[in-house]
């Protein structure tokens, strides 16, 4: 024990001096610290006396809460949220289909033989464009050869400028009952740019009995649209003569006949026209044409049943 009592006695000075040279080691280096964000602090901005001198330069705003209804911001953003979700969304869709008819729709033809002269030259002073074709009929001559038809042609108001802005948004079919032999040289005229596809109805693709039973009176005139497009939502057809989109009365545009008679008719750039490019925009057409047109109501009227519809 005495000598336990004389080592703590010999070392414990030594013990406190080794203590307090920390202790103050210590002490210097936060006061080093200290000093350092003193002076950092005294050139920062917003720190500084200036700063706080500027403070009260001005009067803060007052604060006004807002009902919650009041949100105008939100509300523009919204908007324009929505308007790129419509424009992403017509993006996404597919072309629209637009199916053609051409007699009476596009052009009317006439043979050349039984055309009154007077009719060409009122057509030709009202600015109406025309022409004469050759064309190949199913009778034959004498030697077995195909007939040549003469007809001449009158282009409805507007054709060439009606058909390249469609083009611009939509994919066009040509879907005539005229002869190929007729239908094949016309469009060659009329479509210099290869804008039209040319479709003639397939009788024989119309089947199926309750088809045929129903059809028979208008056979050459029905255009079935589903051996064109798979996707009726975005097809339609404009044709003069309602019985021609039977089948798929939700997709049909009927249209006024056009005639040589007819030159100030305006009816594809003024009618059509705005009404395909609304229609373009849509991802089904049909509910749009059912609430202008009711085709399928007329249908009824003629005495064909809705069941009886297959698109």
């Amino acid at each position: 024990m005495a000598e336990l009592t004389q080592a703590e006695v010999v070392y414990s000075p030594r013990w406190s001096i080794q203590v307090w040279r920390t202790f103050l080691n210590w002490l210097d280096f936060f006061f080093q610290i200290f000093s350092k964000i003193i002076t950092a602090l005294g050139h920062h901005p917003l720190l500084s006396s200036s700063a706080s001198a500027s403070t009260h330069a001005f009067n803060p705003l007052p604060v006004v809460e807002l009902p919650e209804s009041d949100f105008p911001a939100a509300v523009e953003i919204s908007g324009v949220r929505d308007s790129v979700e419509d424009v992403a969304a017509v993006e996404r869709v597919e072309k629209l289909t637009v199916v053609l008819d051409l007699d009476e729709t596009l052009v009317c033809a006439y043979e050349t033989s039984s055309l009154p002269v007077s009719l060409c030259s009122q057509a030709t002073e009202a600015g109406v464009k025309w022409f004469e074709l050759e064309c190949y009929s199913l009778d034959k001559e004498n030697e077995g050869n195909p007939k040549v038809n003469y007809v001449t042609v009158f282009e409805r108001p507007g054709l060439h400028e009606f058909l390249k802005q469609v083009s611009e948004f939509a994919e066009l079919i040509l879907f005539t009952a005229g002869l190929e032999g007729y239908a094949r040289p016309l469009v060659d005229r009329i479509d210099e740019e290869n804008l039209l596809s040319l479709e003639v109805p397939d009788l024989n693709s119309l089947n199926s009995m309750w088809i045929s039973l129903l059809l028979w009176e208008y056979r050459e005139h029905v255009k079935d649209l589903s051996c064109l497009s798979k996707d009726l939502c975005r097809t339609v057809i404009v044709d003069n003569n309602p019985f021609s989109f039977l089948l798929q009365p939700l997709n049909g545009i009927p249209c006024v006949p056009f005639s040589a008679g007819q030159p100030q008719d305006t009816q594809l750039l003024n009618v059509l026209l705005p009404l395909l490019k609304q229609l373009s925009l849509e991802k089904d057409v049909r509910p749009m044409l059912y609430e202008k047109f009711h085709m399928p109501e007329w249908f009824q009227k003629q005495g064909i049943p809705s069941s009886r519809f297959v698109g």
